[in-house]
């Protein structure tokens, strides 16, 4: 009796704070408490953490991101960090913001259109007309927006929303209350329409809750892993698995999941765009928190990758994609023959150009659902470019000491990178390195190392970052090794491989 009675109660309550055709704002509900009410402070606080995160190292054409919810103190520098990966300045006409219900549950999405969202720092529009049409040409959106009223998931981004932007751009505010997997892919089905590089969508999302410390990270990492393949089974899979490691303390690996879930409906198969992770911490490591029960944060962009043309412009270097045809095929030919039992695989070198028979350094780079399967390749060489890639696909499939060898059933699901390497030059200032267009190599006596161009663009590393994981990850000169050392520049080259 007291469900129908409160159920009673909420349908009332729809009808009377909502009559048609009356604008009512939503009203703040999480200001003085995952974040300050005043107004000043509050600007101070976005200002701190905006110059505190960690921001990506170029410039990218950035379509979604996904940011957590948390208090302040806890997760607002990993959110500063996804939104500093977006255009500031008249980038989007609307935010999509998304988020999953924490309070109620129901068959579909909400989509708040009734009023603007109000926060201490004032009135953030939300575009009425979108998401009226939302409601009215889709099933799934046919739900009171009476889900937003407690529910602090998307509030919390308004405020970073209105400081960032130059231009604050319109909202189409979204929670969805379902965890059936078909409804909310038609909630992206719906949704696509609207995904355009004028458009920015935020995933509002925490990740792993409660677990311990060490637990959080090694979770977090494995959720983040699966959500950046773009594969929603692999996400999926991924969920499950860590539910039935019964993690002590762990209630979800994802807050958010349904919504991060429509998010790779609506990417899946699109092959212009990629996922970049940007930054990651979790509750314990604030000073406010504890490392017995955390949850975890991540900052994680999808950017439109750069056209084909534009990938080699800097570059002294490029090929057809015939040519890369043939190099992938001479790497996974050789993968498969040693795998089988068959003779070693030798090259048609009828159909070798003039580009593959440069003595050229590469890299063969191995993965599995996104996750690193191995890497080897040859920083100089002698050789003609088309035997560096069939040695160095070998040695990456059977000869990386941090991986056993390649079985027959993972080489049908691996991805294939090369990355072909231009000739060495030693510089005298760090200035002239530039990220994203740089692989470094760092020699001192008798000890070096290298990281390719994409490493500090796929970690969102700064520069300094780069030099000292690179010093002391691969060269094993300490952190500050480099400052003491020889450092070279070449450029790489990035080929992925289309089809299997």
């Amino acid at each position: 009796m007291r469900k129908v009675y409160v159920f009673v109660l909420l349908i009332i309550i729809t009808m009377n704070l909502y009559p048609q055709g009356k604008q009512v704002d939503r009203q703040p509900v999480a200001s003085g408490r995952f974040y300050t009410a005043n107004k000043e402070v509050l600007k101070n606080e976005l200002s701190d953490l905006f110059a505190g995160c960690k921001k990506s190292a170029e410039e990218m054409e950035t379509r979604a991101i996904i940011s957590p919810h948390a208090g302040y103190v806890f997760s607002g520098r990993t959110a500063a960090s996804a939104f500093s990966s977006t255009l500031r300045v008249e980038g989007y006409k609307n935010i999509f913001l998304i988020g999953s219900s924490h309070v109620m549950a129901f068959d579909g999405a909400s989509v708040y259109n009734t009023g603007d969202f109000i926060t201490p720092l004032g009135r953030a529009v939300v575009n009425r007309e979108i998401g009226e049409k939302l409601k009215n040409e889709n099933k799934v959106f046919d739900f009171p927006v009476t889900a937003h009223l407690q529910d602090h998931c998307l509030e919390v981004q308004v405020p970073f929303i209105q400081y960032y932007y130059t231009v604050t751009p319109k909202l189409v505010p979204i929670i969805i209350g379902t965890t059936n997997t078909a409804t909310i892919k038609k909630i992206a089905e719906a949704l696509k329409p609207y995904f355009t590089p004028d458009n920015l969508f935020v995933i509002s999302s925490d990740f792993s809750h409660y677990p311990s410390y060490h637990d959080g990270n090694k979770t977090d990492d494995l959720t983040a892993t699966a959500l950046v393949s773009g594969n929603p089974d692999v996400f999926l899979e991924t969920l499950k698995k860590n539910s039935a490691a019964a993690i002590d303390g762990l209630a979800t690996s994802m807050c958010g999941w349904t919504s991060g879930l429509a998010l790779l409906y609506l990417v899946q198969d699109d092959k212009d765009l990629e996922f970049r992770r940007l930054a990651y911490c979790n509750s314990g490591d604030s000073p406010y928190g504890n490392k017995d029960e955390v949850v975890g944060y991540h900052a994680i962009a999808i950017v439109q990758r750069p056209k084909s043309g534009d990938q080699g412009k800097d570059s002294d270097f490029s090929f057809t994609k015939e040519e890369q045809d043939i190099m992938f095929d001479i790497a996974r030919n050789a993968i498969r023959s040693k795998l089988y039992g068959g003779a070693e695989f030798r090259t048609d070198e009828k159909k070798v150009t003039e580009s593959l028979r440069k003595p050229l350094g590469a890299f063969v780079t191995l993965k599995e659902n996104g996750v690193l399967r191995g890497c080897i390749g040859r920083f100089v060489s002698s050789e003609p470019l088309y035997e560096v890639v069939r040695e160095s696909a070998l040695s990456s499939a059977f000869e990386d000491h941090r991986f056993p060898e390649l079985t027959k059933g993972e080489f049908e699901k691996i991805e294939m990178e090369i990355t072909v390497l231009g000739p060495m030059k030693k510089i005298s200032s760090i200035s002239e390195i530039k990220l994203g267009k740089h692989g470094i190599y760092i020699k001192k006596d008798f000890r070096a190392g290298t990281m390719l161009p994409q490493v500090p663009i796929e970690y969102g590393w700064t520069l300094e970052e780069f030099l000292g994981y690179t010093s002391r990850d691969k060269a094993g000169l300490g952190w500050d090794g480099w400052k003491n050392a020889e450092i070279f520049i070449y450029e790489g080259l990035v080929l992925e491989e289309k089809e299997k």
